[in-house]
């Protein structure tokens, strides 16, 4: 497996922060998040449930740009495939 690295929150350490890749074979994106806190996951559920396999995560809105970044090349490598 091979991870772009796009960026990490840069108002938070370097060991534990929220980051963002996208994988180069399968063009996913991959997050590292804050767990959701219990209200946001409360209101989350309310639009179904959330498998064992599956989380909330939260990704701080100053990440906006890296996101989109990394939106754009997942998309561009998804067209080669």
């Amino acid at each position: 497996m091979e991870l772009y690295f796009f960026g990490m929150d840069p108002e938070t350490d370097t060991e534990h922060c929220p980051s963002v890749w996208v994988d180069a074979r399968t063009a996913d994106l991959v997050l590292q998040g804050w767990k959701a806190d219990d209200e946001t996951e409360a209101e989350c559920l309310k639009t179904g449930s959330v498998p064992d396999y599956e989380a909330i995560i939260r990704i701080p809105a100053r990440m906006v740009p890296m996101v989109r970044e990394a939106c754009d090349a997942a998309e561009q490598r998804a067209q080669l495939r």
